[in-house]
């Protein structure tokens, strides 16, 4: 899997080091001792076929080959972040074949749970479409062929938590009218402005037909997200959804870019293992974690590792000592609350104002309002503003190509969040992440 990088060999967030410094930290702290460890396994295409398309799957079968040397840069360009080289084809196969690997063998009861750590990531992979750095769905795909291929193993209901700073959309289209799989997403999303940037993510977005509100999003307004907002997610909508589902099986989409340090992420969830932990009393402690994203390579090896010692011992690292969530935390835990009362008995009952009261200060946001119409004007408000600001100095750098329009998004990497201070990014034209040009906007000053 880490013959999957960029073509020209440029750093780019979603790299092979990503799982090296993972597998580093494991062996320093003596878990492969612990524990079985597998070798990768490619995935077969008849189950990749049973969610993406023939087209899809000859397309990244074969893009690796020598015939498409010459258009490979092209073809990656047609999508939304993807980079392609000749290592690309066998680390997706192999990405989407290990995950398989584990969820069948923690299904027959061989293996208690388990961890895949593998790349490329998966959850935004669609049906005809590579994006967001992600070829292949691979948590899909293993829940598909859990369902589908090993009926004799009576996994009958599939729980999907996808706890990605990013809307895992590829793994909601998939089931969205799936009754058997619970696909539970929460992430950072402000109003459609968060990669991948659309309304896919909002907690309106519930299923449809039989999958009716077996689909849940957990949208965040803001970022710097943090443990006690997890942990009000975990305890008013995850939990008592999960008790009333009970799931056959847990598959978590494990990417750790909302943990504290990550370049895209922009929240401050520290070692995830709290959030595992809580899910280990349900499924009968069947739990497969498949690696998603995260690009902060201490943060994820740390993170991997409080997770495993969970799935060993059932002892998290306790989370950080921020006592209360966000306002808008408890707001849209309301709003989902109230959309999936219908389907869902244990959210009826309205959260006390007692509770709701404690809060955190509201964090740094583009817009507090509560109207999505509100919001968008506002956006479009700073929007023109800034680019404003940035004319007098895009204007002699001759044809630059200045990519924002997303809080710390994968689509305009170089853009973040880091107190009040916005990072832009400018490229001479060019669709990968190279940071030819930085420039600060503080206080409407221009900072180089």
């Amino acid at each position: 899997m880490c013959k999957h990088h960029t073509p020209d060999g440029d750093h780019h967030p979603e790299n092979p080091y990503r799982i090296k410094a993972i597998w580093n930290k494991l062996q320093k702290a003596g878990i492969p001792r612990r524990c079985v460890v597998l070798n990768a396994k490619e995935a077969e295409d008849k189950y990749i076929l049973s969610l993406h398309s023939k087209n899809h799957v000859n397309l990244i079968r074969n893009v690796s080959s020598k015939q498409f040397d010459l258009r490979r840069n092209r073809i990656a360009s047609n999508f939304n972040s993807i980079y392609l080289n000749e290592g690309s084809s066998e680390a997706a196969y192999l990405a989407a074949g290990s995950v398989i690997e584990v969820a069948d063998r923690v299904a027959k009861g061989e293996l208690n749970s388990a961890f895949a750590v593998v790349r490329p990531p998966g959850h935004h992979a669609e049906q005809d479409e590579a994006m967001g750095f992600c070829l292949y769905n691979n948590v899909a795909i293993a829940a598909s062929f859990l369902l589908n291929e090993r009926l004799e193993l009576g996994i009958n209901k599939v729980l999907i938590v996808d706890w990605d700073v990013h809307h895992g959309n590829g793994t909601q289209k998939m089931f969205w009218k799936d009754p058997r799989v619970l696909v539970f997403s929460v992430h950072r999303h402000e109003f459609g402005t968060f990669y991948p940037a659309n309304n896919d993510g909002f907690y309106t977005m519930i299923g449809e037909g039989p999958g009716a509100g077996y689909n849940i999003n957990v949208p965040w307004e803001n970022g710097s997200c943090g443990d006690a907002d997890y942990l009000a997610v975990w305890d008013h909508i995850l939990l008592p959804v999960a008790k009333e589902f009970a799931p056959d099986i847990i598959i978590v989409s494990a990417g750790f870019d909302a943990a504290a340090g990550d370049p895209l992420g922009g929240c401050l969830v520290t070692p995830y293992s709290f959030m595992l932990n809580k899910l280990m009393d349900f499924a009968q402690g069947k739990i497969v974690l498949a690696l998603e994203g995260g690009y902060n390579l201490e943060s994820i090896s740390n993170s991997v590792l409080a997770c495993m010692e969970v799935l060993l011992e059932h002892k998290p690292i306790s989370g950080s000592s921020e006592a209360y969530p966000f306002e808008s935390t408890w707001r849209v835990i309301q709003a989902v609350c109230r959309k999936l009362s219908a389907f869902w008995s244990t959210l009826a009952d309205e959260l006390p104002t007692k509770l709701t009261s404690k809060k955190a200060p509201s964090p740094h946001m583009i817009s507090s309002s509560d109207s999505e119409d509100e919001y968008e004007k506002t956006l479009d408000a700073v929007t023109e503003n800034l680019e404003t600001v940035l004319q007098d100095v895009i204007e002699p750098l001759g044809k630059l190509k200045v990519e924002y329009g997303h809080v710390a998004t994968e689509s305009a990497p170089w853009r973040s969040e880091l107190s009040k201070v916005d990072v832009w990014y400018a490229s001479f034209g060019s669709n990968m992440w190279k940071p030819r040009f930085l420039c600060y906007i503080q206080g409407g000053q221009i900072v180089t």
